[in-house]
């Protein structure tokens, strides 16, 4: 059975991102990985959202791009916003950082096992992962990797 990885909007958005081309070239390497369906791939309405927040033709692009994956397309839920509530209570991020906890809260709903992320300010750092690690399990839910896409590489990927 292939591991579940949901795609934070951080990712897709760097594949267009030019101010720190080492990390589009590794973004684009992930993507290229993740065409080889190794993983089954989650992104939610917030990802969606979040993108169509974006100005042409960044959007359109972004839109694009996606489309070349195999994903899964998951809906937010009466639970997934009620464990957002539970998160933003239990003080996970704060409440600015609602969407956030919106896209945390899909990705354990949906037992993914890692969440991809190059959001280190709210995702993928030790605080959060610790934090999210410790009310999944006090909630009874999967316990779920938050991490940058170069986690991802086998050590035999060219970049």
């Amino acid at each position: 059975m292939k591991k579940k990885i949901y795609l934070d909007t951080s990712v897709i958005s760097a594949l267009f991102d030019e101010r720190i081309p080492e990390r589009r070239i590794e973004t684009l390497s992930f993507w290229e990985l993740l065409k080889r369906e190794l993983y089954d791939v989650f992104i939610s309405e917030v990802t969606l959202f979040e993108i169509n927040k974006c100005a042409e033709p960044k959007r359109t692009q972004m839109l694009k791009l996606l489309s070349e994956l195999n994903y899964n397309l998951v809906d937010e839920t009466d639970d997934t916003l009620k464990l957002t509530e539970n998160y933003l209570e239990h003080g996970l991020l704060n409440i600015k950082s609602r969407d956030d906890c919106r896209h945390i809260a899909i990705a354990s709903a949906m037992d993914c096992d890692f969440i991809a992320s190059w959001n280190f300010k709210h995702f993928a750092n030790i605080k959060t992962i610790s934090k999210v690690q410790g009310l999944n399990k006090i909630l009874q839910l999967k316990e779920i990797n938050i991490l940058p896409p170069t986690m991802f590489f086998e050590g035999d990927e060219e970049l």
